[in-house]
């Protein structure tokens, strides 16, 4: 079996050094850079699996690099996790806004980073067990293609936001807790994180227009697919 490729966006050499060597002890394959712009070629060059992104780089920042890779539709489903100082609430849901899968603060576990890691992987790489086409009313899911259209227009949405609707479909008419659904989407649970869900429905509920009306919040609590 192939080793999982990873590509470092991180300027600062001892930090690269650290993940270089911790990545490859668990198993990855790892590419680096230290620069946004040569970041972009490389992935240009060889679609990694995964991308752990600084923010703070020279050239193109982490940022203006999320935006770039998520707009191509050749790269948009290359999961990212932001890597940074910048601890912010602000920060954190603009890259998660942005399309990125996960934030890490520095200073950080490489331990907890490997976990987050292949948390992400399996989340992207996880087939759902539904395989029907499902509808409701302008609404359709294919399961097997991983597809979603509205009003047979196909809705852009990321491997993140596709398995977050699967999951609230399948549990269609319950609700389903912020620790469940990190647990179930992202494959980890850790506190203080429900905000990740908050931002990644208000995304889907951006992209699925009139249909949003489907996906209701139980406050305090959850969200809920209508059943």
């Amino acid at each position: 079996m192939s080793k999982m490729n990873v590509l470092v966006v991180e300027d600062d050499n001892d930090i690269l050094q650290l993940l270089s060597y911790n990545l490859e002890s668990a198993g990855f394959s790892v590419a680096t850079s230290q620069d946004g712009h040569d970041a972009l070629e490389k992935v240009k060059r060889h679609i990694p699996d995964l991308i752990i992104l600084d923010l703070m780089i020279p050239g193109l920042d982490g940022f203006e690099v999320c935006k770039e890779l998520k707009r191509d539709a050749a790269f948009k489903n290359v999961p990212v996790i932001m890597l940074t100082a910048r601890g912010e609430e602000v920060d954190r849901i603009v890259g998660l806004e942005l399309g990125a899968d996960d934030y890490v603060v520095k200073p950080f576990s490489p331990r907890e980073l490997i976990l987050r890691i292949r948390a992400v992987l399996r989340r992207s790489f996880q087939e759902t067990t539904l395989t029907a086409l499902w509808e409701i009313e302008g609404l359709k899911v294919d399961f097997e293609a991983h597809k979603v259209s509205i009003d047979d227009v196909d809705a852009p949405l990321t491997a993140t936001e596709f398995k977050l609707l699967t999951e609230l479909i399948k549990s269609k008419g319950k609700v389903q807790t912020r620790d469940h659904l990190l647990d179930s989407v992202w494959g980890y649970q850790f506190e203080g994180y429900a905000r990740t869900v908050d931002t990644h429905v208000r995304r889907l509920r951006q992209k699925l227009g009139r249909y949003s009306k489907w996906i209701e919040t139980v406050r305090g609590v959850g969200y809920r697919f209508r059943g």
